[in-house]
């Protein structure tokens, strides 16, 4: 862990600007970041469930969220201090990674020190901040940065869950857990081998026939979007793991205007997918932030990107696959698919009605 380091400009900026910033450090289990705001509700926290409460904040990763409107700032030095970089150019045009926008926004990046410039700045939290400074991470540390859901069954070992946007992957992982699985992630895990870290963060869940009892016997939160509710994992579930020794690879992929079905897939299959779907400097196209974070060096560049590919690859050798089109919330097909995917199901079955207190 590192204290807060200083870059000389920006910190003279935010000084001469007069901006308050208060700080809160996020727990995404293996990694800490710092996030600083001049906000006193700052809405980009309610991405996280978990925060570091105990001693002087440390953090691997900080990050300055500074509202222009509450505490404006000389923008022709801003501009001379933000980035050059393919995001920095991005973030001034409101486009800030796959299909977030938003208001202009600077973005200066030293280090492990980033700050970030402009409105609405939590809509630069979760879409890039935390995808980037994980993949960073991992390539730092020789870990493997998937976008993937997961779970755990009794003896600890893990399925992990990936899919296009829709395709059902949220319900299977409820459904799951609600049969007895243990939660792991919703969104994001950083693996070494086989062994997958889960990134705690607030469920996005849709009023829908899935998920319906949760939003109302729960009494859930509105989210930052439309239609979407927040919920913390541990209160949903009966139980939550932070990591799990992964057994499993399934490519969910529900579409009731097809036969319905579940298949094991090659390894060679599975790794094309997971490649293009779930391999995050692909996923979410950080491969220009990659080359940024090692300075443009090309050499530690092409040996953390080989390095994380080769150990995607290893996965998909090591793992069963499977590409699976079936309705969870139909119990006979659940069943067929949990049976299927475990070896046996999972204990301890109960209905979907909404986790513990």
């Amino acid at each position: 862990m590192i204290p807060l380091p200083p870059v000389p400009e920006l910190d003279e900026l935010l000084d001469e600007a007069g901006a308050d910033l208060t700080a809160r450090v996020v727990d995404l289990n293996l990694v800490r970041v710092g996030m600083r705001s001049n906000l006193p509700d700052f809405a980009g926290y309610s991405y996280f469930t978990r925060f570091v409460r105990d001693g002087a904040p440390s953090a691997d990763y900080w990050v300055d969220c500074v509202d222009l409107d509450r505490t404006p700032v000389d923008e022709a030095r801003l501009n001379d201090l933000a980035d050059r970089t393919f995001r920095g150019q991005r973030f001034r045009t409101g486009f800030y990674l796959t299909s977030y926008f938003g208001a202009p926004a600077y973005l200066v990046s030293r280090g492990s020190r980033f700050a970030v410039f402009g409105r609405r700045l939590e809509k630069t939290v979760w879409p890039y901040f935390v995808k980037h400074l994980l993949t960073a991470y991992a390539a730092d540390n020789g870990l493997l940065h998937l976008k993937a859901a997961g779970f755990a069954d009794a003896g600890g070992q893990g399925t992990l869950l990936f899919g296009r946007g829709g395709a059902g992957k949220t319900v299977f992982l409820a459904t799951a857990c609600a049969e007895g699985g243990a939660f792991l992630t919703n969104t994001h895990a950083l693996l070494r081998g086989r062994q997958a870290h889960g990134v705690p963060a607030v469920m996005r869940i849709r009023d829908d026939a899935c998920f319906a009892p949760l939003i109302r016997n729960a009494g859930l939160e509105g989210h930052l979007e439309d239609n979407e509710f927040k919920a913390d994992p541990a209160r949903l579930f009966r139980t939550t793991v932070d990591s799990a020794t992964v057994r499993s690879l399934c490519v969910v992929d529900y579409r009731p205007d097809r036969p319905y079905g579940i298949r094991e897939l090659s390894a060679a299959q599975g790794h094309d997918f997971l490649e293009q779907f779930a391999f995050a400097v692909s996923a979410y196209g950080l491969k220009d932030d990659l080359l940024a974070h090692y300075d443009g060096d090309l050499d530690p560049y092409l040996e953390a990107y080989s390095r994380m590919r080769e150990q995607l690859r290893d996965l998909t050798e090591r793992c069963s696959i499977f590409h699976v089109n079936m309705d969870m919330l139909n119990p006979a097909m659940r069943d067929e698919v949990l049976g299927t995917v475990l070896g046996g199901g999972l204990p301890s079955r109960r209905p979907l009605t909404g986790g513990r207190a």
